[in-house]
């Protein structure tokens, strides 16, 4: 369903896909049982999201029974890009958002896939459990990144709070982008409406993509790292710390290009690369937050 063109499903779509009646769709809807958002008064299902709570509805345990491809999917991190080229890991990399990377790792068409989800006591493993149940995964810390609003150059429109962004243009992310997903909770708590505020209607996939809108005059702010507001030069206002996981199939760690990987975040290289960066805390690397009980 990832494969998708469209970053989100119809309800007739989302009926055809679960072979039911769109009556019921509209039912899960409304009890709050599906993923989904309302938009001037129709609903529209984020494809992602939807991936994810069906993974979750399964019975039984996900198992990597063939041969797991050497793919790193998930959230987009410059950093981690970095890291999988310098440590000469052989791991392709895959990012299009955390729960992308979540739901493709479950199907076993990723050995391993970076994710930050913010939950209500942490980051990552709730949603691990909830989507994998019992697989045999380990969730392992990346960095911790200081995320914010990026804005042009010398913030010409003062910029300092989400509740100024309501009469700029806002680059958004994908909806299964655990960023996107963040600035939408600290938005609603600024008492913002996401969905009215106005720029790019088209989702940045990247870090990267996000910067670049603004770089470009195709935004005024957009939602992203200080590591990129420093790569472009542009400006940069501080509103939250999340922390990013690598999550990954046991039998995975193992194998060598992940155990390369490994090594090369606990070097005094990938430590000095993040301090030039800027934004990073590598101090918690490598520490286990969550390893799947083996039955």
């Amino acid at each position: 369903m990832s494969e998708s063109t469209s970053p989100y499903l119809t309800t007739r779509e989302l009926a055809d896909l679960l072979r039911i009646k769109e009556r019921k769709v509209y039912d899960l809807a409304a009890s709050g049982e599906v993923p989904c958002v309302r938009v001037v008064g129709k609903l529209l299902f984020p494809t992602d999201e939807v991936a994810a709570w069906m993974a979750a509805s399964r019975s039984g345990p996900v198992v990597a029974s063939r041969q797991l491809p050497l793919i790193l999917a998930g959230s987009h991190d410059p950093l981690l890009e970095w890291a999988l080229r310098q440590s000469g890991s052989g791991l392709a990399a895959f990012f299009d958002g955390s729960l992308d990377g979540i739901a493709r790792l479950g199907r076993a068409d990723a050995a391993a896939c970076a994710t930050h989800i913010r939950e209500p006591d942490g980051w990552n493993v709730d949603t691990v459990r909830k989507t994998l149940g019992e697989a045999p995964v380990v969730l392992i810390e990346f960095a911790r990144r200081r995320c914010g609003l990026i804005v042009e150059s010398g913030n010409p429109r003062r910029i300092a709070a989400i509740a100024d962004l309501t009469p700029l243009r806002f680059a958004r992310r994908q909806p299964g982008a655990g960023g996107q997903r963040l600035f939408d909770m600290l938005a609603r708590e600024a008492g913002v409406d996401v969905s009215a505020l106005a720029g790019p209607q088209a989702p940045a996939k990247t870090e990267d993509d996000v910067a670049r809108l603004v770089l470009d005059g195709k935004a005024d702010a957009a939602f992203g790292l200080a590591a990129m507001a420093k790569q472009y030069r542009l400006g940069f206002i501080p509103l939250a710390e999340d922390r990013t996981d690598l999550l990954v199939w046991r039998k995975a760690y193992f194998d060598p290009p992940f155990q390369r990987l490994l090594r090369f975040m606990a070097s005094g290289e990938f430590a000095d690369r993040a301090r030039e960066m800027a934004g990073y805390d590598v101090s918690g690397t490598g520490t286990v937050h969550y390893n799947a009980p083996t039955p």
